[in-house]
């Protein structure tokens, strides 16, 4: 929907009607990804694409159908067992598509949805594409961070989508367990900037089937700022494109900072490292959902980009790489730079939870188990020897 949000918001703020197909899911070579959408606005223009051309004309008349109609419907295309050239892929994917009628009537969040897309504000859009139940169709419930580490769910509530908990002042889906259930996932998703279709049973039974709800999470991704271009930070960078992240390996040593050797990161720079994070954070690049991992364990390098990074005004995670060794003479580097308990506090060091790692892919793994585990709240445990949810609220 965001390729399409501002010419959608012209004709809602029109008070328009307006016809929205969205991919919903993709199989095999499918062009467009989850979340691209097609309007069909009210004077029958078509804006955006669902597909690059292959099935567009019938997601258009699909779509004035749900506008007449009112009902919106997930259709799937795929390839014509017939003909290629009919309804279908040429290419061999397959879509989901979920077309829908949008107007101040049946949307009337979308303003509020909008303002945060346009401010960068972190939401989620979660919606029902699929229920035994024909009445829970379509219901959505809107998802954003709580600047406390919780979250404020919304749903539509001119349309009947969900009940308000006034003692909470919580929003929600028709039971506890659907409302929980897609909030957390939701807020995982949007967490890392990704869309995607969730399955569970028609209550929210996370092992359960035939309740589908597609998510659109309008965020950034997060940033994993990478800083010594060793082997183990590839394999980090490995990690945090994975998982989500947009990567930046930086080091100030030509020879080794090269794009050749971090494949998976989405830059990589040469810079001094303590001057690279200082001009991004006066760019207004680091955030509260920010990872800093600093590989060198070398203290020309290390003390002077510590100094920087713990003493940001807000991060997710700082954790440094060494030996204990090194790790007590880095502290007593930095306590001589003038950084005090609670700054120092701050920092993971030696990076990682203890998993027993040896090579540089179980390192990786072991570092971004303790910034998970930062950003949700996790003990590092075995859920094995814990009691109660797994996902916490």
């Amino acid at each position: 929907m965001r390729d399409v949000l501002t010419e959608l918001m012209d004709w809602w703020e029109a008070g328009e009607t307006v016809g929205v197909g969205t991919v919903v899911a993709t199989f095999q070579s499918a062009p467009r990804p989850a979340g691209a959408s097609m309007l069909v606005g009210p004077d029958e223009t078509a804006v955006g694409s669902v597909s690059g051309g292959c099935v567009e004309g019938a997601v258009y008349e699909l779509a004035q159908s749900v506008v007449a109609s009112g009902e919106p419907t997930l259709e799937r295309y795929g390839v014509s067992d017939d003909d290629a050239f009919a309804v279908g892929l040429t290419c061999g994917g397959i879509l989901d598509v979920w077309v829908e009628k949008v107007s101040r009537d049946t949307f009337p969040e979308l303003a509020e949805i909008a303002a945060d897309v346009e401010a960068g504000r972190p939401v989620a859009l979660a919606t029902v594409i699929e229920h035994p139940d024909p009445a829970r169709l379509g219901q959505r419930l809107v998802v954003r961070p709580d600047p406390a580490g919780g979250i404020v769910p919304d749903v539509d509530q001119d349309s009947g989508a969900g009940d308000l908990d006034l003692r909470q002042g919580l929003s929600r889906l028709w039971s506890d367990r659907a409302t929980d259930a897609v909030r957390d996932d939701a807020l995982g998703l949007l967490a890392s900037g990704t869309n995607a279709t969730l399955s569970y049973g028609p209550d929210g039974e996370r092992r359960g089937e035939g309740m589908r709800v597609f998510v659109w999470a309008f965020a950034p991704k997060p940033r994993l700022l990478v800083f010594g271009a060793i082997d183990f930070a590839a394999a980090v960078a490995r990690v945090g494109s994975f998982l989500g992240y947009d990567v930046t390996v930086c080091d100030a040593r030509p020879v080794f900072a090269t794009a050749s050797r971090f494949p998976d990161a989405d830059r990589v720079v040469v810079d001094w490292p303590h001057r690279y994070l200082l001009a991004e954070q006066e760019a207004g690049a680091i955030d509260a959902r920010t990872v800093i991992t600093v590989l060198t364990h070398d203290p020309k390098f290390d003390v002077p980009l510590l100094e920087v990074a713990l003493r940001l005004p807000e991060v997710a995670y700082v954790g440094a790489m060494g030996s204990r060794r090194t790790h007590d003479d880095r502290m007593a580097r930095l306590r001589e730079a003038g950084l005090g308990d609670a700054e120092l506090d701050l920092l993971s060091s030696p990076i990682g939870l203890d998993l027993g790692a040896r090579t540089p892919e179980e390192t990786a793994i072991s570092i971004a188990a303790e910034f998970i585990a930062g950003r949700w709240g996790g003990s590092g445990l075995r859920l094995a020897e814990r009691e109660g949810r797994i996902h916490g609220s």
